[in-house]
């Protein structure tokens, strides 16, 4: 009896230090990181979201300013797309069902055909799958080339760009990809499954845990 007692006390106290680290670990901080010398001090700098400007489905400017004091999850599509993108928002709209309450989340959608996907086309479009507003969720267009340097190495570090062999003529990442509050890309998720989008959920989750621990 002691020995199943021991057992007993033994597995509860592995596993509630197994859930204080769980919600004590942070997700990793992904991209290039360099290092530089201030002052004599080393100071690591992470990879960051570049700046941009581009005009959303209620003709607003969308910066990253519109994401101050904000984690959110970015994607790329195109409004003809006939393949991943009506999955990729099916599985969007479950994150805005879940967070888009939270005054500290935001998503932003980058179409990569902006000579079809104008703002008139982005408003229809996103009223079409149920989102009426542009506080939480922006659907943008812009310059082509701007576009598709955001979705680069420089940028989220995705695959964008046109291709006459891709079914609608232009391929793209079906990533979401979580971005926190600095600018830095916590997490890549495909947006075509609904497992991994619920992994992107509970990451949101923890990110936002991290800043409510700070």
């Amino acid at each position: 009896m002691k020995n199943q007692l021991a057992v007993i006390v033994l597995v509860f106290v592995f596993g509630l230090s197994a859930c204080n680290a769980q919600k004590k670990s942070k997700l990793p901080i992904l991209g290039r990181t360099d290092y530089v010398e201030i002052n004599g001090t080393i100071d690591t700098v992470y990879h960051t979201i570049p700046n941009y400007s581009f005009v959303d489905q209620d003709s607003v400017e969308v910066t990253p300013k519109t994401f101050e004091n904000k984690v959110y999850v970015a994607d790329f599509f195109f409004g003809t797309c006939p393949t991943i993108c009506p999955i990729m928002k099916q599985q969007m709209l479950r994150v805005y069902d879940r967070f888009g309450a939270n005054p500290e989340f935001g998503i932003i959608s980058h179409t990569i055909d902006p000579d079809h996907d104008t703002v008139a086309y982005l408003k229809d479009y996103s009223e079409r799958i149920g989102i009426m507003d542009n506080k939480v969720w922006h659907f943008v267009t812009g310059k082509k080339d701007e576009i598709y340097e955001l979705g680069t190495a420089a940028g989220y570090m995705v695959q964008v760009g046109e291709d006459e062999s891709a079914d609608g003529g232009y391929i793209h990442s079906g990533a979401f990809i979580l971005v926190d509050k600095e600018r830095r890309i916590r997490g890549f998720y495909d947006g075509t499954v609904p497992a991994k989008v619920d992994i992107l959920m509970n990451d949101i989750d923890r990110l936002l845990k991290e800043y409510e621990d700070e």
